[in-house]
């Protein structure tokens, strides 16, 4: 059932909440993949209802270019999506109508990796999504783990403003030869696709060196040098941080859970990336 304002899944959400169904919602800006469509089985296995909206959202992009080259594919995506209870496809207008003047900001998680290369990123990202919290009245939302640091900024704000939503996270799935599934993928011409799993490749030799006792800045900057030697620029960054407050890490602590994050371009395709250390 394609819904296309946010009348229309409330109608819908109050019917099945009458019945005492739980609500799984997987957010999405369309151009499904393999990975997307992991989250909606997830979703499935706990969820009585799923709802799946498919929407790019302008206010998260910073590159006009970038938002005008999003691939879209609404009916392959709907045909994806066949078992789904509920698809919700709205427009800009419908998302933010005239005189709409609201937005969410989280500090901290924001200023760095991804919030300094992409200003307002995170802000647009953080206010679609709890727009889309509120307008299905879900009781769980599934994200992948690919966007690492939008999963820890989404986790922060959902606990900082009391949201009645449980967050679930689903590992990141890759092609064969190690490619993190993403919708940009699409984007790679024949030999750049070709080069592309050596950013998943380099950040594993990364994180070996790591955890073999290597200084992490000397792997760090070792495994930029090997990114650039393999055609990948500009490299935004190749970052150890802590897993949840994304800090940088100048050294492995005990007890700590490191994470290896990284955001390189490959012929304009900007892809991103992060593993475990």
């Amino acid at each position: 059932m394609i819904l296309r304002d946010s009348a229309a899944l409330r109608s819908r959400v109050t019917e099945w909440k009458k019945t005492g169904a739980s609500i799984g919602l997987v957010p999405t800006m369309g151009a499904l993949h393999e990975g997307h469509l992991s989250l909606v089985r997830a979703a499935q296995a706990e969820c009585a209802r799923v709802i799946v909206s498919i929407f790019v959202n302008p206010t998260q992009f910073n590159n006009a270019h970038d938002l005008a080259n999003y691939p879209r594919s609404e009916a392959a995506d709907v045909a994806l999506l066949a078992g789904v209870d509920g698809i919700f496809i709205p427009t800009v207008e419908a998302m933010y109508p005239e005189g709409y003047s609201t937005s969410v900001q989280v500090s901290g998680l924001t200023d760095r990796l991804e919030g300094a290369h992409r200003p307002g990123h995170f802000s647009g990202m953080a206010t679609v999504v709890t727009k889309l919290f509120g307008m299905s009245g879900a009781d769980r939302a599934y994200f992948g783990e690919k966007d690492w640091q939008q999963l820890q900024i989404i986790r922060r704000f959902t606990q900082d403003l009391n949201l009645p939503v449980s967050i679930t996270s689903c590992p990141t799935l890759r092609e064969a030869d190690g490619l993190a599934l993403s919708s940009r993928n699409r984007r790679l011409p024949e030999a750049a696709r070709l080069r592309a799993p050596r950013l998943h490749a380099i950040m594993q030799e990364t994180a070996w060196a790591i955890r073999a006792g290597r200084p992490i800045a000397a792997a760090l900057t070792a495994g930029e040098a090997d990114l650039e030697a393999v055609g990948f620029g500009p490299i935004d960054y190749l970052a150890c941080c802590d897993a949840q407050t994304l800090m940088p890490a100048r050294e492995m602590t005990p007890g700590q859970t490191l994470r290896l994050l990284a955001a390189a371009a490959l012929d304009s395709v900007r892809l991103i990336d992060n593993i475990v250390i």
